[in-house]
């Protein structure tokens, strides 16, 4: 929901003394702009995320209160390996409308939360988990607000900081892999980075695509599209089966593995290279829908040449993904090189070896003659 684009401040080792100033700044500065508000033009922010009655007891189960919908994405934007729930809630009497490409329309009073957690041992699921931050979106009369609100040692309440924070995390992976990080809890200023569609904030999550996929309810499983219009929270879907679908991108039996590729670069690098999105002067778009192949990287030149390129010629190179820009960005930490240019401190290895085997496996080719 906030994440990290290159005009937001950056929060690396070397700025971390200065980011909350800077935030707390920058908040004030743009206040249509960034989603924040004056007291004229809408309510303060809650301090304490207990206060929007989102989640049953102090919330450290995750247990949604009657009223709030837990959802989940075929392929989620990935965070540091750090895992997710996500919510939706509706003023009573009130519903989405359905849109077939873009994020839902939803009305004023909407909450959509996002909550960021480790496990302390990925094997064990009964040791627990710590909970980092919940991430807060709020449709107000003149649109998305971003808020950040972030967990106490004790996992008994979460409070608005929107100047940002670093936490030291440590976990043990699936494989018994004991794993650490410097995890970047974004500052309010980092909302509209990746959330700015145009001139105004967008929900990413909440698509069609994304969504048609089944559930776990406490009533078994359903398919979200399903479920939401049967339950009066959305308006106008079509069937689960007319309706648009990505692929997961590490499951091979969602489809194939251009899909899933496909899929990873739009959930992780498209909500900034679209045709409206912050990186639209770079041409580069990486929507999966997107047909043409020197839009979505192959044999196209940088804009702009650098460090990024790692002096490489274009950002994929059919066959060869070692000669291909894409490659070498996401398999960067380096916050000049790294893509997606959001707060990470880890590679992905299992979706940078998927676009590794997507680019090998194209026909190898010349690039096209001017």
């Amino acid at each position: 929901m906030l994440r990290w684009h290159p005009g937001a401040f950056r929060c690396g080792p070397r700025f971390n003394l200065i980011a909350p100033l800077m935030a707390t700044l920058a908040l004030l500065a743009c206040t249509a702009g960034c989603g924040t508000k004056s007291s004229a033009q809408t309510d303060e922010p809650l301090e304490k995320l207990s206060q929007y009655g989102l989640f049953v007891g102090n919330g450290s189960t995750q247990e949604p209160v009657p009223g709030v919908i837990p959802y989940d994405l075929n392929s989620a934007l990935f965070s540091d390996y750090a895992e997710k729930f996500r919510f939706v809630k509706l003023p009573p009497g009130t519903s989405a409308e359905y849109r077939g490409d873009e994020s839902f329309e939803f009305p004023v009073g909407t909450i959509i939360a996002k909550t960021f957690s480790y496990p302390h041992d990925a094997r064990n699921r009964a040791l627990g988990r710590r909970l980092l931050e919940t991430r807060i979106l709020k449709r107000e009369p003149q649109g998305w607000v971003g808020m950040p609100y972030i967990w106490n040692a004790q996992q008994t309440e979460a409070v608005l900081d929107v100047a940002g924070d670093m936490v030291d995390v440590s976990w043990t992976d699936e494989a018994g892999r004991q794993r650490t990080n410097n995890y970047i809890i974004p500052n309010s200023n980092q909302c509209k980075g990746c959330h700015k569609l145009g001139d105004e904030m967008q929900p990413i999550g909440p698509k069609a695509r994304h969504l048609n996929r089944d559930f776990a309810y406490d009533h078994g499983s359903e398919n979200q599209l399903a479920y939401w219009t049967r339950s009066g929270v959305l308006k106008g879907s079509p069937r689960p089966s007319d309706a648009p679908r990505l692929a997961v991108w590490n499951d091979p039996e969602s489809g194939t593995l251009d899909e899933r590729a496909r899929a990873w670069l739009e959930i992780n690098c498209a909500h900034c290279h679209n045709s409206a999105g912050p990186a639209r002067n770079s041409g580069l778009d990486l929507m999966a829908a997107q047909k043409g192949p020197t839009q979505f990287g192959i044999f196209k030149t940088p804009v702009a040449a650098g460090r990024g390129s790692g002096g490489r010629d274009y950002d994929i190179v059919p066959g060869l993904p070692d000669k291909s820009i894409m490659m070498f960005r996401i398999s960067s930490v380096d916050p000049g090189i790294m893509m997606p240019e959001l707060g990470k401190r880890l590679i992905h290895e299992e979706g940078a070896d998927l676009v590794r085997q997507w680019i090998a496996s194209m026909p190898a080719s010349n690039p096209p003659t001017r």
